[in-house]
Formats: structure tokens, sequence, C-alpha cells
């Protein structure tokens, strides 16, 4: 589940503690974490509800305006059940720290080493890297076409490589975390 920024950031100030969406069935579980722009969002509760019965204040607990506002963003057949998804802001994003830590890079250059060689397409850390460096903030579309590659294919790249710390999402593209920056400056 993808919560978008404004909600996301809702959350983590105490603004918003829920959200609610149309599936065929539930896709996902209490207990379950999703890393946001904000932080590290927990999903409290998945209850299915009727959608008639949301009401004003649960709109704004959502972040919406109003209920007519919320049921009319459900995507899916008009048949799908509703959840209500409750969650609480769970701290930040353990990534954070790690975009900061320039220290002792050798673990990094050896994990992004190994990535290269597992790789059927050869090497692509590095210059991923670098066009990130390169273009920062230009959409994923046009930085995968400049790189040759799938743009899906590309974004998976790239959150490999945010997860090791290097790369930061922005509003539209990504751009070298001081981490991913510090690594490219040692070679």
């Amino acid at each position: 589940m993808i919560l978008p920024v404004a909600v996301a950031r809702g959350v983590a100030e105490g603004d918003v503690d829920r959200v609610y969406r149309r599936w065929a069935r539930s896709r996902i579980v209490a207990g379950s974490t999703l890393r946001t722009a904000a932080g590290v969002v927990e999903v409290v509760a998945v209850e299915e509800v009727d959608p008639a019965a949301i009401t004003d204040d649960d709109a704004r607990a959502a972040g919406e305006q109003s209920a007519d506002r919320v049921r009319r963003a459900f995507r899916g057949a008009p048949s799908d059940p509703v959840f209500r998804i409750r969650l609480r802001f769970a701290g930040t994003d353990p990534r954070e720290s790690l975009r900061e830590a320039t220290g002792d890079l050798d673990d990094v250059v050896a994990t992004l080493d190994r990535m290269d060689r597992r790789s059927r397409r050869g090497p692509w850390t590095r210059p991923t890297l670098r066009l990130v460096a390169e273009l920062p903030g230009v959409r994923a579309a046009e930085l995968a076409e400049r790189a040759g590659r799938d743009t899906l294919a590309f974004k998976r790249d790239v959150r490999a490589l945010k997860e090791l710390g290097l790369t930061e999402s922005l509003e539209t593209g990504y751009r070298l975390s001081p981490r991913g920056a510090a690594l490219l400056a040692r070679r």
C-alpha cells in the first residue's frame, strides 16, 4: 500500500490516523509497516466498513475534507468491500541516518561490487549513481531512457541503492544522499 506524501506527513504530525481503500480483499495486515516520505508508519488495524457509514469526521481523520471525497476517491469495483486501515507513526526511516553516514564505506563498496557481479547486464551501480548525481530531480522515465533501461527496472535499481542509503527520492526523481556523494568522490 502506498501512502500519498500529504497523508504520510499527516500521520507523522498526528493529524491522520486512518485511510480507506476499496479492494477485492484486504492487501495489508495489522502489524505491517510502511516506509514513507515522512518516516515509518505502522498499520494498527484493518477493518471492513460500510462506505455509507464514513462520516466527515472520519474523512478528516483520513486527511480528506469530506466523506463524499473519500468515497469518490475509491478505486476498484463498486461491489468490492471498503477497508478502514488505522495507522500510527512508528518513527523515522532508518535510512535517513544511513544517508548521512559518510564514514567507512568499504562495506558499501563491497556490496555494490557484488551487485554488479551478479547482474546479467554487467556493472550498473556506479553508472546509475553518476546519472542520478548529474540529473537530480529528473523523472525516472527520462533517467531510465538515458540509461537504456526499462523504467520499472530502473526504479527497482534505484530502490536497491536507496536501501544502502545512497540515494533519496524527491517529489520528482532522485538525488544522491551525502553517503552516495561520498562514495562517488572516492573513485
